[in-house]
């Protein structure tokens, strides 16, 4: 430290000796000036500033927050701006899913009291099926030029499915039999809950399916097997389980390839299915009808407002404490 002497009195010159501690003019304080010049000189010798880094030594603890720490902080960076109906439209794949197990359980009741037969099922699903099929075999083919293999492997397949559920059939009719027509109901119920939950809402692959697709398609199709017990003759069980596969596996593909297509057609289905399940459950009950409408209006359209509405209260930070990302540069040519 360097010693700080005070010899003259800044405001009349008196030349101090060493025993005075004052200006015998102005009554300067020599004692207090030292004091001031001391603790300026030390606070000019300032600790080299904290600089993020872990690989020099510093002085400063550990611990040390530094007022700098906060002057990066980001807010809401990957926050996105939704339209609404833009959202809407994204939504009609939930209403479209709600619709088919709908309309899949009306009619398992329309076959369990009768007002449908086996033959009309059959029929018209196999035709909705083809129809489809054709569809699906014009995209595929356009892009895959494989498909040619693909086309008569499918056929095969097709065509061992339908002779394999036909005979397993009558089994499948007395599988449940000493199980409670209550137990089947709740398990249907759960089952049901965990297709739509598990049900790949978002892929635009219409190849390949995920996990979850299939753990719903296999929930789905477990249940239909629960319902399918329930029936007394076969040609209903055989019915019923071939729309369940029609419907679970094979229909979700087609409302994939619907959406690809064009926002129009995406519509057209969703207020198709909406349709048919709305006139289906008018026949059976009233009150689930309306109930199942006013969920459709509340996802549809109550919903994606919900959703841009609640975006105001997001607060998502980024900063330095951040994990580090690496920025990859693509080699020199």
């Amino acid at each position: 430290m360097v010693e700080i002497t005070i010899t003259y009195c800044p405001f009349d010159g008196y030349q101090f000796s060493e025993e005075d501690t004052k200006c015998k003019f102005c009554d300067f304080d020599r004692r207090r000036a030292w004091n001031l010049l001391k603790n300026s000189s030390s606070k000019s010798e300032k600790k080299p500033p904290w600089r993020k880094l872990l690989w020099i030594k510093q002085d400063y603890p550990d611990d040390h927050v530094d007022d700098t720490f906060l002057d990066e902080l980001q807010k809401n960076v990957n926050v996105r701006a939704y339209d609404y109906w833009t959202v809407v439209m994204e939504s009609t794949v939930i209403s479209q899913h709600i619709s088919s197990i709908v309309i899949f359980i009306a009619v398992f009741i329309d076959l369990f009291w009768g007002r449908l037969s086996a033959q009309n099922l059959i029929i018209s699903g196999t035709v909705l099926t083809i129809i489809g099929y054709i569809f699906w075999d014009k995209s595929i083919s356009k892009t895959d030029p494989a498909y040619e293999y693909k086309r008569w492997k499918t056929a095969k397949g097709a065509v061992l499915f339908f002779v394999t559920l036909l005979g397993l059939s009558p089994i499948l009719k007395t599988l449940t039999k000493d199980t409670s027509s209550d137990t089947i109901w709740a398990l249907t119920v759960i089952l049901f809950l965990a297709n739509m939950l598990f049900h790949d809402y978002g892929s635009e692959n219409r190849t390949n399916i995920k996990f979850p697709g299939s753990l719903s398609t296999n929930a789905a199709i477990f249940a239909s097997v629960l319902l399918a017990s329930r029936l007394e003759v076969n040609s209903h069980v055989f019915g019923l389980m071939l729309f369940a596969v029609e419907w679970f596996a094979l229909f979700p593909i087609f409302r994939r390839y619907t959406k690809s297509l064009s926002a129009k057609f995406n519509v057209a289905l969703t207020c198709i299915l909406f349709i048919l399940a709305t006139t289906l459950f008018l026949y059976i009950s009233n009150v689930i009808a309306i109930i199942y409408v006013l969920g459709i209006i509340f996802i549809t359209f109550a919903c994606p407002y919900w959703l841009i509405w609640i975006q105001k209260y997001k607060n998502e930070i980024h900063g330095p404490w951040d994990e580090a990302r690496p920025k990859l540069q693509p080699p020199n040519e």
